[in-house]
């Protein structure tokens, strides 16, 4: 959809609704969700009860110590609060939209003109109801009979509409979209509160987003990591205890130190940024008007490595456009173009406006303004011509052998050398005449999309190879396909083709997307990992996919895909600094904390901070603040390379655990630096 500017007002009203939504997630039943942060929930109400009853002296110490771990909790849900902000904006827009409606229900199906004014709530799976120009759309249904033009402004937030009509791969149409032009006579697909609206709405609910498999992984790992943590420091408190009894000096570890040591050491930035990524690019997802199904849809859509891309209006721009003027030999290629031109003067398809368009820029021939009492002559199945008379002159472009019956002769040697090179690459020759004179040959062809070679290259730098299916013949299709790039080509492919090369790739071992939009793409749609159905596209195929292009580009596939693999890197990237920077806290809190029963771990003080008491409260305050600092981050995501796997690690490596083990370096340090100044330990 759509999205409108966000103003700084937006910003501050998602961070204060983000705020207090946080406090509520304080919640037991919330925080058991997330092991890690359940963890520190427990730590901060342990310290909490310890600062209130003075049970280990130092009472400022521990209420300081409580405070930055609540903020830590907090701190954690206000990014995960903040992230679903996101989705429920983009839900109450949606939920805004609806109106209450009426429907023109048909008592008899095959009689339109007996109808019953009912609410559209009550229409019901089966029904059929029609719709005439300036009227919603009752509910989700499949065109039956009728074509007409819709608005799908309120659902896609384009404003262009488009055209609905029974047959075909274009029959879907959808509650609350607006007949402009025309009637339609639709069969309900879906009952009350199982439209495609209600399940969008459903779906961006942040709050009702399932885990994907890697998250639920990741936060499995983490739990266990925590259980290992909390069995380690569960026993330095009796071995201090032991220590200072045998030693004769000293003082023994507090709970109070042991709670803060086992929070900086437990993988908190991770898991408190988790369900926030996650969330996240479910997020960025919509934002491109992708609405994804199924969570592991958006999971899938990172570890894809075979794209399968649909030649027509993905790969080439769909319409034949002309590419080059071959004269007869004795003709100008000016006079060829301008022949051309005149003769496509009056056509309005795309074909012919890309033969003035070719004329014009390549040979600099100005468009024909056509004189008084010229005729068009269009074009028809039976001529397979089309042209202009004016002055005298019959000017025509047609196909070779409809222009060869025409002029009532065999076509110049060069003209049909010409003509058999365009069709051999896989292009369509016209051949032009001026009465009787062929002046020469117009090269059409479906022109390759500007850049997508390049697409195709940085894909194919992150491990993902490209396939292009296609209907054309087999040399058509290696035409394409060396020009676009593409790592390999299906050539007149059909529905049981599709299939057949998805399983085949599966079995091994590759994840698979692909887009689709009819019926018949429906059977791959469902096999494949990561099915991406047009929204414009059949209800079948619409149930076959896991993912909805409100958009109906099939070019969205490539960034269904980088947005999947964004938000991995993402998680990685961040799991990569969260371990190393629970590494770096372990040299400060450690010898702080141990400092009194073990001197010798004085060595380990390599930051030399002022006092035990400040090392902590100086690490439990860096460990709360990181999480703040990398929420924009985690909402944003890691910008995406087009590099290998191999370089990817490195990198995240260099970049973020180098970095995670400088920060906490720098940042307990001066946090230390300020807890003296302000004289606060």
């Amino acid at each position: 959809m759509m999205a409108r500017r966000r103003t700084p007002r937006d910003g501050r009203a998602a961070i204060a609704q983000a705020s207090l939504a946080g406090l509520r997630k304080l919640h037991p039943r919330v925080m058991m969700r997330n092991p890690v942060m359940c963890v520190v929930w427990v730590g901060a109400a342990v310290t909490t009860l310890l600062a209130a009853t003075g049970a280990e002296g130092a009472r400022g110490f521990a209420i300081a110590i409580s405070a930055w771990l609540w903020l830590t909790v907090w701190f954690a849900n206000f990014a995960e609060a903040l992230a679903e902000g996101r989705g429920r904006a983009h839900a109450d827009a949606l939920r805004s939209s609806r109106v209450s409606l009426e429907a023109r229900r048909l008592r008899d199906p095959a009689d339109p003109l007996t109808t019953e004014r009912i609410a559209a709530s009550a229409l019901q799976k089966g029904d059929v109801f029609v719709v005439e120009a300036g009227e919603l759309i009752a509910a989700d249904g499949e065109v039956i009979d009728g074509i007409a033009s819709v608005d799908e402004s309120a659902v896609t937030g384009e404003s262009a509409p488009v055209i609905r009509e029974s047959g075909g791969d274009r029959t879907a149409v959808t509650a609350g979209t607006r007949v402009i032009s025309d009637w339609l006579i639709v069969r309900v697909t879906a009952n009350q509160g199982e439209s495609f609206l209600d399940r969008m709405i459903g779906l961006i609910e942040a709050g009702r987003r399932r885990k994907t498999p890697n998250e639920v992984a990741l936060e499995v790992l983490l739990a266990a990591l925590s259980l290992v943590f909390l069995l380690a420091v569960a026993t330095l408190l009796p071995f201090s205890l032991w220590s200072v009894e045998s030693a004769g000096r000293g003082a023994p570890v507090t709970l109070t130190v042991l709670i803060a040591l086992l929070v900086c050491l437990i993988p908190t930035t991770i898991g408190g940024l988790l369900s926030a990524i996650g969330i996240a690019g479910m997020d960025r997802m919509i934002r491109q008007n992708v609405i994804a199904t199924s969570g592991r849809a958006v999971e899938a859509a990172g570890d894809v490595d075979v794209l399968l891309l649909d030649k027509t209006g993905t790969i080439t721009l769909g319409n034949r456009q002309a590419a080059a003027f071959l004269p007869a030999h004795g003709v100008d290629v000016v006079d060829l173009a301008r022949a051309a031109s005149l003769a496509s003067a009056a056509d309005e398809t795309p074909e012919g406006r890309s033969i003035v368009a070719f004329a014009h820029d390549r040979h600099q021939v100005d468009p024909a303004v056509l004189p008084e009492g010229a005729v068009f002559i269009p074009f028809t199945a039976e001529t397979r011509m089309s042209g202009v008379d004016m002055g005298g002159r019959a000017i025509r472009k047609g196909a070779v052998d409809a222009v060869a019956r025409a002029t009532g002769a065999a076509l110049p040697a060069d003209v049909e050398a010409a003509s058999r090179k365009v069709a051999a690459v896989g292009g369509t020759p016209l051949v032009v005449i001026d009465g009787a004179r062929v002046l020469g040959v117009i090269e059409l062809k479906d022109i390759v999309k500007a850049g997508i070679r390049d697409r195709f290259d940085a894909l194919r730098r992150m491990g993902i190879r490209t396939v292009m299916i296609t209907g054309d013949n087999p040399l058509t299709a290696a035409s394409i396909a060396a020009e676009a790039g593409v790592d390999d080509y299906l050539a007149q492919a059909t529905p049981e083709d599709k299939l057949r090369l998805i399983r085949e790739y599966q079995a091994k071992g590759h994840l698979v997307a692909m887009t689709g939009d009819g019926t018949n793409d429906a059977p791959a749609l469902a096999q494949a990992d990561v099915a991406v159905a047009m929204n414009s596209g059949t209800p079948a195929a619409k149930e076959a996919g896991n993912m909805i292009d409100l958009d109906s580009n099939p070019t969205k596939l490539l960034e269904v895909v980088e947005t999947g693999k964004q938000m991995l890197v993402t998680r990685g990237a961040l799991t990569t600094f969260s371990t190393a920077n629970d590494v770096a806290k372990y040299f400060a809190i450690l010898p702080a904390a141990f400092a009194g029963t073990y001197p010798s771990l004085a060595a380990l003080d390599i930051m030399r901070l002022a006092s035990p008491q400040s090392a902590v409260l100086a690490a439990v305050i860096f460990n709360a603040l990181i999480i703040v600092a990398l929420v924009p981050l985690a909402l944003r995501g890691v910008r995406v390379r087009p590099v290998g796997a191999a370089q990817l690690l490195r990198r995240n490596l260099l970049i973020y655990g180098v970095g995670g083990l400088v920060a906490p370096f720098l940042g307990i340090k001066l946090i230390d630096l300020a807890l003296v100044a302000l004289r606060l330990t």
